[in-house]
């Protein structure tokens, strides 16, 4: 018996020590108030006391959902995609209610934060009733996040002027936080009335238990050949946030093409996922790139990738006659147009249009005495066709005192359709 004493002892001792939350009252009065009068009943006492104790322990264990149910952030619809706002709409964020004023007295408040493995976005608002000035919104910018195991830089954002410019309301997204850190620092940059800008923190509480849990986190270890390489695709990483596809990049010309990872495509369910984004890093170990899509949907019985377009190349191996005319020369598929060729003492210059994702390889220019090869090229921009069409101008610079008669192409680097798809299992 003594034994059963001793436990008895120390669960009530542990029963004791539970806290209900604050807001916990509030809740049970306003449902009893709206529940409908019944007809009082007398229960035995054993079932009062079994009910009572049975609460008490199912508190004790879920405090923390119970604190944070029904909480959510107000005044940031306009800048939360349809996955954000649900889970926003469930509660599922981390009020936080930190303010720090900055030097011209805007106060900068870290309304709270939403968290999972992927990402950690935090929600902020500036207040000022003088008006927010130049040089806090144009130089008001988060540093990064650190804390214990956490060194957290920016990945995206975005923010909202009131009309009165009184109050920005923003969000910014960090890469992942530590599941062990309690406490997390937001270090920051604010510019001054003199054009310099000084950095400064905020402190704030973080739960990593109300981290949103991982869905699915799996190896995917396939390859797809490309025209220049390979892209490997190694993982796939989903919460209730994002998903992210993680991989390395093995291809000569993937920086001659503008966005090539962009023409990746996720599909879930038959569906397409939203790009959220992404981007690569390289180093000594090679290329790495993430790409970012929104949440999964709930009853996910398929998952796919395609590589519907990525940086491809084609051997043009043509010598063009130079004159400049009203109609393109085709490469492949591809537009090329010759606007202009202005030979100086010194120099040779030939103002080109193509296709925005046209970048020409191995090219020169040649006379029947000389080939010069191309030297640099300058004042790239783009140009809006009259019906509709946008097109990549750029001149072309070649060490040459003699009018040219051809120019010679020797291959193009550009966004070439693949449609490869890999198939991603589903448990």
């Amino acid at each position: 018996m003594s034994n059963i004493e001793d436990k008895l002892a120390e669960e009530k001792k542990r029963i004791d020590s539970y806290t209900a939350p604050d807001e916990l009252e509030t809740r049970l009065r306003e449902a009893l108030n709206k529940a409908p009068n019944k007809q009082k009943q007398n229960a035995p006492l054993w079932k009062l006391v079994a009910v009572a104790m049975f609460f008490i322990v199912i508190i004790g264990y879920q405090y923390n959902g119970l604190a944070y149910y029904g909480k959510k952030l107000f005044g940031f619809d306009e800048m939360m995609t349809g996955t954000l706002m649900e889970l926003n709409e469930e509660g599922l964020g981390q009020i936080v209610d930190e303010t720090v004023t900055l030097v011209d007295g805007t106060k900068l408040t870290i309304e709270g934060v939403m968290a999972d493995s992927n990402q950690l976005i935090l929600y902020y608002s500036l207040n000022n009733p003088k008006g927010i000035k130049d040089h806090i919104r144009d130089y008001f910018r988060f540093l990064s996040i650190s804390g214990f195991l956490t060194n957290s830089f920016p990945t995206s954002g975005t923010f909202i002027v009131d009309d009165n410019q009184t109050e920005i309301k923003g969000t910014q997204s960090f890469e992942p936080v530590s599941p062990f850190a309690k406490k997390l620092t937001v270090n920051f940059q604010q510019g001054m009335n003199n054009n310099q800008t000084v950095e400064k923190f905020v402190t704030i509480p973080y739960n990593p238990n109300k981290a949103l849990q991982t869905e699915i986190k799996q190896s995917i270890n396939k390859a797809i050949k490309v025209d220049k390489g390979t892209i490997t695709f190694q993982t796939i990483r989903a919460t209730p946030t994002m998903t992210v596809v993680e991989g390395k990049l093995n291809v000569e010309n993937f920086d001659r093409v503008p966005d090539a990872l962009w023409g990746i495509q996720l599909y879930a369910n038959g569906k397409e996922v939203t790009s959220l984004g992404g981007g690569y890093q390289s180093s000594l170990l090679g290329r790495k790139f993430s790409l970012n899509y929104d949440a999964l949907p709930k009853g996910l019985h398929s998952l796919e990738l395609k590589i519907n377009e990525f940086a491809g190349y084609e051997n043009v191996d043509k010598k063009l006659a130079l004159a400049t005319n009203n109609n393109p020369t085709m490469l492949n598929e591809k537009e090329l147009w010759i606007q202009d060729i202005n030979t100086t003492s010194e120099m040779v210059e030939i103002t080109i249009r193509t296709d925005n994702d046209v970048m020409l390889d191995g090219v020169s220019i040649e006379t029947e005495e000389e080939v010069t090869p191309l030297k640099t090229i300058v004042r790239q921009s783009y140009v809006k066709l009259e019906d509709g069409q946008q097109m990549k101008e750029r001149t072309l610079l070649f060490e040459a005192n003699t009018e040219p008669e051809f120019i010679y192409i020797n291959g193009m680097h550009f966004m070439k359709e693949y449609g490869d798809m890999i198939e991603i299992p589903v448990d």
